[in-house]
């Protein structure tokens, strides 16, 4: 183990790319750390006219459903790793010349296979430009015609919040393409599609770039809006891609459906829209809830009377709680089901993602604790009400 440990020191540097620990002993709440390099600018010191840049060590923890990340100095990095080499049983370092593999035995044993291998040194800075999957620079058609980028394929100053939100989006796209078949038509809805700057953003990925045999439809209450989509989608010969008007609740174009798509829907509308998903048996769906003023109309509780009497507060901790508990209900329907940071809050306020895989074979979640929950907070959530008409099958679990 100390010769192991002086080798992961002695390449605590510029050199890292990573080094990930993972495949926990016993149960442990984290899943996988991760640890990589990072060049962070330090505050200058007094009559210095430049800031320097210092070498730290991000350590990124994951565990079944969220990362949290920390940037220590190698001192402190060195401080933790035999805390972290005790409880799991695998090391993979990677620097920019060799791949270190460490296969931990029970009584701290460690088994190194080392791989030499070619490639580029990462840059390392922390404000890095970061690398989209649509980049600055390469004109792409719609994103012209909705203003977001120039002919030349320079961002539009006041829309670089929605560049970055598209490219996020995408990636949680491309996380999900593992659950896609490719050995048939793929059918997508996004309910509240507004101006389609994501819809359209989708279909270029998978269509175009991805070679995915798609069909995805829009739908929204505007019409201007819609009529505008499906011109830009005649535009471009997007024979796939159709939009129209309507609302989520009575939507019934079609039998089947793969993802279901939802950002922004205000409210309840979200509900409406899960609710179809799970109706339609859908393998992913990807939602951005909006303005859940349900749970703050009805949410009261004597002992968070305290932090309820302040609106604010009682605003924020509804939200939360409504996203929770639809996460919940997925789950209890057969999802994997996470809740994911969205894009950045200094961009969006709107930041919640919630993403529910279709498990193959679906385990069994207790509703005990989730109804203990809704009655503590005095709450019947919409979309608990739409899954359980009936709750008959519900009661005997």
């Amino acid at each position: 183990m100390e010769k192991f440990l002086a080798m992961i020191e002695a390449n605590l540097n510029i050199d890292l790319v990573s080094i990930i620990i993972s495949n926990p002993r016993q149960a442990e709440e984290i899943q996988k750390i991760k640890i990589r390099p990072v060049l962070m600018q330090k505050s200058p010191k007094q009559g210095a006219f430049v800031k320097e840049e210092q070498l730290y060590f991000q350590i990124e923890s994951f565990t079944k459903k969220q990362a949290f990340h920390k940037n220590l100095e190698k001192e402190e990095v060195m401080e933790k790793l035999p805390v972290y080499l005790q409880k799991y049983k695998q090391v993979q370092m990677l620097t920019k010349t060799e791949t270190i593999h460490g296969l931990i035995s029970k009584k701290g044993k460690v088994t190194i296979k080392k791989k030499k291998i070619g490639g580029k040194q990462k840059t390392l800075s922390h404000n890095r430009k970061k690398q989209y999957i649509l980049q600055e620079g390469k004109p792409v058609g719609f994103l012209i015609d909705l203003g977001v980028m120039t002919k030349d394929g320079k961002i539009v100053r006041t829309k670089y919040d929605k560049f970055r939100q598209i490219n996020r989006f995408l990636e949680f796209i491309e996380d999900v393409l593992p659950e896609l078949p490719k050995d048939r038509e793929v059918t997508i809805i996004d309910f509240g599609c507004g101006k389609s700057y994501l819809t359209f953003a989708m279909y270029h990925y998978l269509k175009v770039l991805k070679n995915y045999d798609i069909r995805i439809i829009g739908l929204d209450l505007k019409e201007d809006v819609i009529a505008y989509c499906n011109k830009l989608r005649t535009k471009y010969d997007y024979d796939k891609l159709d939009f129209y008007v309507g609302n989520i609740e009575n939507f019934s174009g079609v039998d089947n459906v793969d993802m279901v798509v939802t950002l922004h829907a205000c409210d309840i509308a979200t509900d409406f829209a899960l609710h179809k998903a799970v109706t339609w048996n859908a393998g992913v769906i990807l939602s951005v809830p909006c303005c859940q003023h349900e749970l703050n109309w009805q949410i009261h509780n004597e002992t968070l009377a305290p932090i309820l009497d302040y609106g604010l507060l009682k605003e924020r901790m509804a939200a939360l709680a409504t996203d929770g508990l639809r996460a919940k209900l997925l789950e209890m329907e057969g999802y994997k089901t996470q809740i994911l940071e969205f894009i950045d809050m200094e961009h969006t306020p709107k930041n919640i993602l919630i993403r529910a895989v279709k498990r193959e074979n679906p385990v069994l979640v207790q509703t005990d604790n989730y109804k203990e929950c809704v009655r503590m907070l005095g709450v019947e959530p919409t979309l608990e009400k739409l899954l359980w008409k009936g709750a008959s099958e519900r009661e005997k679990r």
